[in-house]
């Protein structure tokens, strides 16, 4: 091979070298997930502090605070641990729903769920979980709709103006119990601040996880990861036992569900909602983001 040759096959080796590495830094990867945990299921017991503590000995990466907490003494807590807190879910939507008959008590949820931005903002948090509303016997799945969207519309310029973006959860609420459903929502709320919050193992009783992902795609913003047994809850007569399940042991497709988050190409935070001990769930977590 005269030097010419070897120039030009050299520069077509380097060529083919360099498109396989930048295939291979775009290619999906379980090293773009990280794992978390809500704040309300970490079974350690002791301050914040020691609290973020276990949760880091346990190997996760972040946790979802809860709204108006000591902002000080979790980011305290948050730099000693290297933690991080990638989401905040608010501590009062229950309590105060955006759906509620009182225009008082809707005043006071809007003003919950600014406060819950401000603390996601103060924390570093992209994104802050929101129950919308609740249907019941004072209010329908229509009253419930449109209360909802009037409320989170008026929080969208604070979440605009703090980069922090608002996502709906699919809880038991007798509300958006459908992803057609939920993509209208969101639709007609128009706003790329507002998506979603899926949960894998709330959505068991109504429907196929997949399925919700697939139909929401980008507009996911968070995970939380949650096991759901059809089964247990048949036998116990009970709905809310089918949660009585380990991780990995209930009606989850977690190899579809890792399938389809890839494929609509979510990256980030699994945030497990889950009792249990904390080595366990980091442990059931890995094998879920192995699939």
């Amino acid at each position: 091979m005269n030097r010419r040759d070897f120039l030009q096959h050299s520069a077509v080796a380097a060529l083919g070298i360099a498109t396989l590495s930048a295939a291979a830094q775009s290619a999906p990867s379980p090293a773009t997930f990280k794992k978390g945990i809500m704040w309300g299921t970490i079974s350690a017991p002791g301050s914040v502090l020691e609290k973020m503590q276990a949760v880091k000995a346990a190997g996760f990466h972040g946790i979802e605070a809860m709204s108006h907490m000591d902002r000080a003494e979790v980011l305290k807590a948050r730099d000693a641990t290297g933690l991080e807190i990638p989401s905040v879910c608010g501590e009062k939507h229950w309590a105060k729903p955006l759906s509620h008959p009182d225009a008082k008590v809707r005043e006071e949820g809007l003003e919950a769920l600014q406060q819950t931005l401000r603390d996601a903002k103060a924390y570093g948090a992209g994104s802050v979980l929101l129950v919308p509303g609740v249907v019941n016997n004072e209010v329908t799945f229509e009253q419930c709709w449109q209360r909802s969207i009037e409320q989170i519309r008026l929080a969208i310029p604070l979440a605009a103006e703090l980069g922090v973006k608002i996502s709906i959860e699919n809880v038991w609420n007798n509300f958006i119990t459908t992803e057609e459903q939920a993509a209208k929502y969101l639709d007609e709320i128009g706003s790329p601040w507002v998506g979603w919050h899926f949960d894998c193992g709330n959505i068991i009783r109504y429907g196929e996880p997949i399925e919700w992902i697939r139909k929401l795609g980008k507009r996911i913003y968070r995970v939380h990861v949650k096991e759901y047994s059809r089964d247990r809850a048949m036998r116990a007569g009970n709905a809310g036992k089918g949660f009585d399940v380990a991780l990995l042991e209930g009606a989850n497709n977690w190899g579809g569900i890792m399938k389809a988050l890839r494929e609509v190409g979510y990256t980030g935070y699994l945030i497990t909602e889950q009792g249990g001990k904390l080595a366990d769930l980091s442990t059931a977590l890995d094998k879920i983001i192995a699939l």
